[in-house]
């Protein structure tokens, strides 16, 4: 089992930076993928950025965001740079126990969210 919990989100202006942390239960973080999506009003969960268990990555939208973690505290970041009001949306982070994925119906565990919201 593993339990997830967001931090980090809030009400920002556009141009603001902004780090999400996820910290994660159980003696076995570092055997998960981690991933960030985010759901805005009205549309569908999609997927942010997801990270193996010894740094590699992948984005759906490389360049502002960067996803990274620690195994050592069980966490998992996403540093938000030049927010736009379209990243306004819950951000989750979700942990699959076996490989790389976007999909979110292949994720295991899912925290409660963390509300970002970019003023302009």
């Amino acid at each position: 089992q593993v339990q997830l919990v967001e931090s980090g989100g809030g009400l920002v202006q556009a141009g603001d930076s902004l780090r999400l942390s996820c910290a994660a239960s159980g003696r076995t973080f570092s055997s998960y993928f981690m991933g960030w999506f985010r759901q805005a009003p009205g549309k569908e969960r999609e997927f942010v950025a997801g990270i193996n268990w010894s740094g590699g990555t992948t984005y759906s939208m490389k360049g502002r965001f960067t996803i990274s973690r620690d195994n050592a505290k069980n966490t998992v970041y996403l540093q938000m740079n030049s927010l736009k009001p379209e990243d306004t949306a819950v951000y989750y982070c979700a942990a699959r126990f076996r490989g790389w994925s976007t999909n979110e119906y292949e994720y295991e565990y899912w925290g409660q969210g963390t509300q970002v919201t970019v003023s302009s």
